[in-house]
């Protein structure tokens, strides 16, 4: 028997406010009480993710007000760029420095936020060597568990995945900023993860390493990186190939279920609402309890509540993209090969050149606007997510 909660008791009151955010952001009902997503288009997608952008900005408005006309300069113009001779260049990032921050401010511009990653991780910067400004970003971080689409493809035991997990990493941040997004500067981007500098650096970091838990030494080869677009299809990833060589194949949708719906705010009061009924997970984030920590959590508060599981399908299917690094990736992943086999791999000037020479030469032909791109409307997409009647548009300095 369902447990009758009281109309005005604390509960009550957060079970409406869950509802009221659904029905907020155009979420409704089925007749079986599934929810159904409000999608016809990547516009319904990035409309969705709009609370959430809101917030991941209002919670770095210090950062932006701060440092935005600090590190303005390394922003690029249109006029900026000379396509014939974009050079790409990686600059690993460390914590606490003002490369940090440029990449936080740069990431903060796309529709889609970005996660902050979890378990082990490599960010960068992507810079145009030609004119020293900055192209995107690239962050690669653990990657999920449990991912149908990859683990059909492996073909590899629950045992197998237990061990060699490791070898694998996801990109959580691919991505070009403007103006060089306008001159399908994502595609080159993106193919820098099959790249010499890519896998030297994840063997400087973590071939050493030991595990958390085990303790044990992984010896850990990165042999495949995975990623998953944004809105649906990838324009980007899709038919990524250079000279006959495919850097992302699509092998697959998620299942569209996760927590990007619920927001920060929401999510802080759920956890209380766990942390007064003393449940386990409100602080059950600690390395080695899963990287679906977040997931769990809300999950155990709407079976609390009495909402039904459904409620974190979200409906939005992201497609899934692989790397495949060593040419035996799969072979090692299931324990028949011990050593990678990294034949092909070529280096980050090398593929830069590929890249432009393919895609970026003509795009600006074809599309010769993205000169008219200023590094004010940067700012502009930071302030676009403020209400015009909203204090929080403060956070940005007046110009003089």
């Amino acid at each position: 028997m369902a447990r009758i909660i009281p109309a005005f008791s604390p509960e009550a009151n957060l079970k409406r406010k869950v509802r009221d955010h659904l029905r907020t952001l155009g979420f409704s009902k089925d007749a079986s009480g599934h929810l159904i997503p409000p999608i016809s288009s990547k516009e319904s997608v990035r409309i969705l993710h709009r609370v959430q952008r809101r917030e991941r900005i209002l919670a770095q408005r210090d950062l932006i007000k701060e440092q935005f006309s600090k590190l303005r300069k390394h922003f690029a113009a249109g006029a900026d760029i000379d396509p014939n001779l974009v050079a790409p260049r990686l600059e690993m990032i460390r914590a606490d420095t003002w490369q940090s921050d440029l990449f936080r401010l740069a990431t903060l511009s796309w529709s889609v936020p970005v996660s902050a990653g979890f378990g082990r991780r490599l960010r960068y910067l992507v810079w145009d060597n030609n004119n020293g400004k900055l192209m995107g970003a690239i962050a690669l971080g653990d990657p999920v568990f449990n991912l149908k689409a990859r683990d059909d493809l492996v073909g590899w035991s629950s045992d197998d995945r237990n061990k060699r997990l490791v070898n694998i990493m996801d990109a959580y941040v691919l991505g070009a900023i403007p103006p060089y997004n306008q001159l399908l500067g994502g595609k080159l981007v993106s193919c820098l993860i099959r790249t010499r500098e890519m896998r030297d650096d994840f063997a400087e970091k973590y071939a050493q390493s030991r595990g958390i838990i085990s303790k044990k030494r992984k010896k850990a080869q990165l042999v495949m990186v995975t990623t998953s677009s944004s809105l649906g299809r990838s324009s980007i990833y899709n038919r990524l190939k250079l000279n006959g060589c495919e850097y992302f194949t699509p092998i697959g949708f998620t299942g569209g279920w996760g927590h990007f719906h619920i927001p920060d705010s929401l999510f802080a009061s759920l956890r209380d609402y766990l942390r007064d009924a003393k449940h386990k997970y409100v602080d059950g984030h600690e390395f080695g309890q899963g990287p679906n920590w977040r997931l769990r959590t809300i999950r155990a508060a709407f079976n609390t509540l009495g909402f039904d599981a459904d409620m974190l399908r979200h409906g939005i299917q992201r497609e899934v993209y692989l790397c495949n690094l060593a040419i035996n990736a799969a072979k090692v992943l299931r324990g028949e090969s011990k050593q990678a086999v990294y034949r092909g791999l070529k280096s980050v000037e090398e593929v830069g050149f590929l890249a432009r020479e393919r895609w970026l030469i003509g795009r600006a032909k074809r599309m010769p606007e993205y000169r008219d791109w200023k590094v004010d409307e940067f700012e502009k997409l930071l302030r676009s997510v403020y209400p015009a009647s909203s204090g929080a548009a403060s956070a940005f300095p007046a110009k003089r």
